[in-house]
């Protein structure tokens, strides 16, 4: 059968209506109400694929931030630029500005939740850009020998610093600052 299933459909209407609450009324007023009453989805149809909010949020979340964010081109300060780029893109074009704060101090109280962001959208995100790190290896662009823990948490760490505390600007600004530090953090050393 072509096109969606009945499934998909609730799914991508329950996501749709999630997002347009999120931007109308914020995190806290969120409620699954709300989004059935928006939807026109059964609040039973939402909780049998989210059993709350957060976890609604976190698949919103999931859907803006994409799961595979670095592309694997054969460059990789245009693979890290794409995808910084596109990071800060949700981050100030989107409710995820307001909706990430209140998201992770959830995360700090709901270990549960916490897991369960970690496996939909921080694993995800960080294996893709672990990927494109070790090809980027595999071509003589990155020493072997850094420390890929550390790396990955440095990719993106200042544009969710910024996301989080709002002092100054998401832009390309940021973009091109955090990819040269990244770059040379990365870059095979002489000798």
């Amino acid at each position: 059968m072509a096109g969606r299933t009945r499934e998909d459909r609730i799914d991508a209407a329950v996501l749709v209506a999630t997002r347009e609450v999120l931007d109308d009324t914020g995190y806290a007023e969120l409620s699954i109400g709300r989004v059935a009453a928006r939807s026109g989805i059964h609040r039973p149809a939402i909780y049998r694929r989210w059993p709350s909010k957060r976890h609604l949020v976190v698949a919103v979340v999931a859907e803006l931030l994409g799961l595979h964010p670095t592309p694997d081109t054969g460059d990789l300060r245009a693979d890290l630029t794409m995808s910084l780029r596109q990071l800060v893109a949700a981050l100030r074009d989107t409710s995820l500005d307001r909706v990430l704060p209140a998201l992770v101090a959830d995360l700090g109280n709901d270990p549960e939740l916490r897991e369960h962001f970690l496996a939909t959208v921080f694993e995800p995100r960080r294996d893709s850009t672990a990927a494109t790190l070790r090809s980027a290896m595999a071509r003589g662009e990155v020493d072997p020998g850094i420390d890929l823990d550390f790396v990955l948490d440095t990719v993106a760490a200042p544009i969710y610093f910024r996301a989080l505390f709002g002092h100054l600007p998401l832009d390309d600004a940021l973009v091109a600052s955090s990819v040269e530090a990244v770059v040379r953090l990365v870059e095979p050393k002489a000798g």
